[in-house]
């Protein structure tokens, strides 16, 4: 069905919102969610996050492959996401390799 013109979707000829359109009831759950990170946020300090990350290490190194994983993923990224970026800084360099000729 195509866009109407301000009609029963609010949009215009482009699909866009149009003018006048009061928008939706958005998200109902928005300000709890931000309540919860927020209390989040002022419940953790640097240091608890510190010694989180010092006792995920540790299990990694003890062999915890589970914890190895998330510190790799969370410092190296994910493979697919290394290997996209190698592909990409490939890329780079041909493109900058053609316009030093």
């Amino acid at each position: 069905m195509p866009p109407s013109i301000n009609g029963p979707n609010g949009r215009d000829t482009n699909g866009r919102f149009a003018t006048g359109n009061v928008g939706g009831p958005g998200n109902p759950h928005v300000r709890r969610v931000a309540a919860l990170r927020a209390a989040l946020l002022d419940a953790v300090t640097d240091d608890d996050v510190r010694k989180i990350v010092a006792a995920l290490v540790k299990a990694a190194k003890a062999g915890d492959t589970v914890a190895a994983r998330e510190v790799l993923d969370r410092t190296i990224g994910k493979p697919a996401q290394t290997e996209l970026l190698q592909r990409v800084e490939a890329l780079e360099q041909q493109l900058f390799a053609r316009t030093d000729e």
